[in-house]
């Protein structure tokens, strides 16, 4: 998402991404990769429970989980990975969004 970040922004959309480090870790981490978009710490998966995220240990972790919502709060896209790697590449999100985008004039 990081190097297709423009062609969101060129759709009026926000990425906000969610990790599970503290907050120290997490924006050393963001600082680092120089990722342009929002980043929410979520050490106590606070969030990750809200939408139903998947921690499973013996795949190291959370799961991937991707969600379009739109400007009324309503979730319009979710995608649940089910391995580290099960994450829809950038093309399935633009299309998904100019679907919503389209939709709503």
């Amino acid at each position: 998402m990081r190097d297709h970040y423009e062609d969101f922004k060129a759709r009026g959309v926000e990425i906000i991404a969610v990790g599970p480090d503290a907050g120290d870790s997490f924006k050393r981490y963001w600082t680092k990769e120089n990722i342009p978009y929002v980043g929410l710490p979520d050490p106590n998966h606070k969030v990750a429970r809200q939408y139903r995220q998947e921690v499973n240990l013996f795949k190291l972790g959370r799961m991937p989980l991707n969600c379009i919502v739109d400007k009324d709060g309503r979730i319009r896209y979710v995608h649940y990975g089910t391995s580290m790697s099960d994450i829809p590449d950038n093309e399935t999100f633009l299309s998904v969004i100019d679907e919503i985008n389209a939709s709503s004039n």
